[in-house]
């Protein structure tokens, strides 16, 4: 049976993801900062019949991802497939954007991907096979106002990927970036309340005006369909498929 750790996922976007691979009979290594992460974890592992894990490791912390993976490695035996899809946000003009949530949006977004599969990395290395697969974003290839941490850690997210892709392929290990458009997750659903606050409009009127203005299919993404592409790029049939940043963004970058 083999093993995925997924940061961020105790919640949103993450916890869909983990919903996949569980169905799919792999072991989970939770992580999030939600208070009931345990029980999110041992009640994913009793409904789909899989091991799991949880730790409360705080992605801007290095020591504490080391400790993660050690742990994981330690139950497991080892790490099959990485996933990086822990991520904050802050909404600001530049002349206003604080200095403190740039860098733990850096930090978060994009350090915190360095650090795990730096941590990772001798254990794919030996196995001669290992996934790493990172959760970027639209805003990855393209950029929008207002958002100059969460696309500047998004660019350079798809850059690492790059690097990982060509220092592994001597290894078995793949590394690509999914970069999806606006998924319905909370993250998103406190953007869609500010929004609407800020402008005083409704909250659809904040959905069909702003959030999906840019994706010419008028949905939001599915947390399964994404985790549907995750689980592709970590099967063996997605081998010869590595450094690459795949969007699922309704056509937004299409334009």
């Amino acid at each position: 049976m083999k093993t995925v750790l997924i940061t961020g996922s105790t919640s949103g976007l993450g916890l869909g993801i983990a919903k996949e691979f569980a169905k799919a009979g792999y072991n989970i290594i939770f992580n999030g900062l939600e208070t009931d992460g345990q029980a999110i974890s041992e009640s994913i592992g009793k409904e789909y019949k899989v091991d799991t894990l949880y730790s409360s490791a705080n992605m801007l912390n290095p020591s504490e991802i080391s400790s993660m993976i050690k742990e994981g490695t330690s139950k497991f035996g080892n790490i099959d497939v990485l996933i990086n899809n822990a991520g904050i946000q802050h909404v600001s003009p530049i002349e206003d954007f604080p200095a403190d949530k740039w860098n733990a949006i850096i930090g978060v977004n994009l350090t915190a991907a360095f650090h795990t599969s730096k941590a990772v990395w001798p254990g794919m290395k030996e196995n001669k096979t290992g996934r790493i697969i990172n959760i970027a974003s639209a805003h990855g290839l393209v950029a929008s106002e207002y958002k100059a941490a969460y696309v500047a850690s998004k660019h350079g997210l798809v850059g690492l990927t790059k690097v990982l892709a060509l220092e592994g392929a001597p290894f078995g290990i793949t590394a690509n970036a999914i970069c999806p458009g606006y998924v319905k997750t909370p993250l998103v659903e406190k953007q869609i309340s500010e929004q609407s606050i800020s402008h005083n409009i409704p909250e659809k009127e904040v959905i069909d005006k702003i959030m999906l203005a840019k994706h010419p299919i008028k949905e939001f993404v599915s947390s399964e369909s994404i985790g549907a592409l995750a689980l592709f790029l970590a099967s063996d049939a997605a081998s010869m498929i590595t450094g690459t940043a795949i969007p699922m963004d309704g056509g937004w970058i299409a334009q």
